[in-house]
Order: structure tokens, then sequence, then C-alpha cells
């Protein structure tokens, strides 16, 4: 009986251990959400997921300490539909960013974004969504990702053949400057000005404000493209830490199952192996 106690005050720990990485990864996304992603609504589960298996944790290792059949009972029933609801948010999020990547350019290392990749999406819409799009421009213009692009090499501002050879982050990429196809020519890194020739017949081109540092292209579609395409990047990295928590936490679960089992039988004086057998099924012949 103490054995099976302390395995399963082992295994208690070991799972309020791993709520801690699940609870980081969302404290990671919510990060990300005010400076980089901007969109502030994703990282929630990720975080009740995580303090509810911290909680629940709790009360199976006091049970498991105190012998208390009902905090056993509520751990084991808490902890199966954890699971279940972790197995639905790995199933939403890889459901939600499966769709869209980003687009190569001819002679450039970083990757143009396109909305049309990512549209019909429950996250496209979602994102692109007036009301939303509003909030998650301020907080792009806010955080100064356009204007921290900047960069002088002993005070003489990048060429564009340097800055052709940069690797964007996607959102770097869709507001802060305008589509390769419109053929704006290059001056710094959120100056593009008319080229000689006409512009591209890309909506963009004509939404791209090289005149106003503020507005920028935080109006186009890809911008809004680049920042599902740095959700889906987020998503992904986080869910990929869920997937191997969640493989744990099953195993951890079975083996709970297990021995909470075992301690029942103890509790109730029931026989093992063939001794069990013949009292279920007790013969009239005895030896």
């Amino acid at each position: 009986m103490r054995t099976s106690n302390h395995l399963i005050g082992f295994l208690n720990f070991l799972t309020f251990l791993l709520s801690i990485p699940i609870l980081g990864g969302g404290i990671w996304l919510s990060t990300r959400a005010n400076n980089t992603d901007c969109v502030k609504f994703l990282q929630w589960p990720v975080i009740i997921i995580g303090v509810a298996i911290m909680v629940v944790s709790l009360a199976g290792f006091a049970g498991a300490c105190y012998r208390n059949n009902f905090l056993m009972y509520l751990y084991l029933w808490a902890m199966f539909f954890i699971i279940a609801a972790l197995i639905g948010f790995i199933v939403f999020a890889y459901a939600v960013t499966g769709k869209g990547s980003g687009q190569p350019v001819l002679n450039r290392a970083y990757l143009d974004y396109s909305l049309n990749d990512y549209s019909g999406t429950w996250l496209a819409d979602r994102v692109t969504s007036p009301s939303y799009w509003s909030n998650i421009r301020s907080c792009i213009r806010d955080s100064h990702v356009c204007r921290n692009m900047a960069k002088n090499f002993n005070g003489v501002p990048e060429t564009a053949d340097i800055f052709y050879t940069r690797k964007l982050s996607p959102i770097q990429s869709g507001c802060c400057k305008p589509p390769t196809s419109c053929g704006y020519v290059y001056m710094n890194e959120t100056y593009w000005a008319p080229g000689a020739g006409l512009v591209g017949t890309d909506p963009d081109c004509l939404r791209w404000n090289y005149n106003d540092q503020e507005q920028l292209c935080y109006d186009c579609d890809s911008c809004k493209a680049g920042v599902l395409a740095s959700l889906k990047k987020s998503w992904r990295k986080a869910s990929v830490i869920n997937i191997v928590i969640l493989i744990i936490l099953v195993i951890v679960y079975c083996v709970a199952c297990a021995a909470f089992r075992h301690n029942k039988r103890i509790d109730n004086d029931e026989p093992y192996g063939e001794t069990r057998m013949e009292k279920s099924r007790p013969s009239r012949i005895h030896f």
C-alpha cells in the first residue's frame, strides 16, 4: 500500500512539473501577443490548461499522501478531461494554422506573403475582421517593429543589396515594405519610392504609404498575411511542446489509474492470482 501511494505521489509530482512548460508556453505566447504577433486571445487556452494541470496534480498529490480517495477520484476524472481538452486544443491549433506559407522572391532572402494563401480559415477570418484588425494594426505600430528594422554599418545605412539578403520576419516583410511585385525602389528599410515604370496590379501597391511612417503597409493584405504567418510559426512551436507533454501525461495517467486500482484492491482486501480466481469461482474439490 505504501509503495502504491509513493508511486501515485511521485506521478502527481511529475504531472505538476509537466504543467510548468505548458504554462511557460502560454506565457511565451502572451509575450509574443503583446510584442510581436499582436493577437491576444490565442494564449489563454494554453495558460488555462497549464494552471488546471498544476492544480489537479496538487490535489492528486495530497490525495496520495493522505490516502484521500475523494481527491484521487477528483484527480483521475479531472486529468481525463484535461487530457481531452489538450488533445482538442492541439487538433484545433493545427487545423486553423494548416493553410498558407510565404512565397519565395527572386534574388531575395526574405519571403513575400499573400492573404489569399490563408483565406477560408477561422483564424484568417478572425484576424482580418475590421474591428479586430484595427487593434492588431495599432499594436504593430506601437511595437515599432518597422522602425527597429533600420541598420547602420559604421554610420552608413545598409544598401539595397544588403537588405535583399536579410531574412525578415513575416510581419516585417508584410507590414514594413510594399510587395515586391509593386516594383517600388528601395531607399531605406521603410522608405520605398515609386519606380520609373507602372506600379503593379496588386491592390497593396496603392495601399503602401511611404510618406507616412505611421502608416506604411499596415492596411495591406500582405500585412494581415504576415500576422497569420507569424501566428502559425508561434502556434506550431507551442504545439510541438504540447504534443510531447500530452504523450507523457497519457502514460502517467495510465500508470496512476493502475496504481489507484491496486490501492482499492488492497483496501478491500481482495486477493490476487489463483487465490482471487478461486474466490470468484470456488471449486468443490479441494486438495
